[in-house]
């Protein structure tokens, strides 16, 4: 403990920094929106959206928030790597009977890439009411 608080880890400054990046904000924030542009810009919110998600689901699996199984019907690469994992457009098919399908873009370890066919975790977001988070590999039919 510092002399005026609990000091945060070297691992939370990291996340706050990257997080005021993303958005735009601060001095280190304006500086990456003004040399990259705003395509490019808008990349780096997607990939910490995408990384953001994975935490998130993380985070509600490891508090014991219900999941549910889902096929998939297609995978496809964005070309985006987030600590060298890829970044993927999924495509899903829950196992509840006249589910309609669900489209997610999501981080996923490069150790355990989802292929079509395969069964996967999904657990829904709580902050987006309607909305489901990759939750990772469940059984391989």
């Amino acid at each position: 403990m510092g002399i005026f608080g609990k000091r945060k880890s070297r691992e939370e400054r990291a996340a706050e920094l990257a997080e005021k990046v993303a958005s735009g904000k601060g001095f280190y924030g304006r500086t990456t929106r003004a040399f990259l542009g705003n395509e490019d810009f808008a990349k780096v919110q997607q990939s910490m959206a995408a990384y953001n998600s994975g935490v998130t689901a993380q985070q509600l699996v490891a508090m014991g928030a219900p999941t549910m199984t889902a096929s998939v019907v297609s995978i496809a690469d964005t070309g985006r790597l987030i600590n060298f994992d890829p970044v993927v457009d999924l495509v899903l098919q829950p196992a509840a009977a006249g589910a309609d399908p669900i489209a997610l873009q999501t981080i996923v370890s490069k150790l355990r890439i989802p292929r079509e066919g395969d069964q996967v975790l999904l657990v829904a977001d709580p902050a987006n009411p309607g909305a489901h988070l990759y939750a990772g590999h469940g059984a391989t039919p």
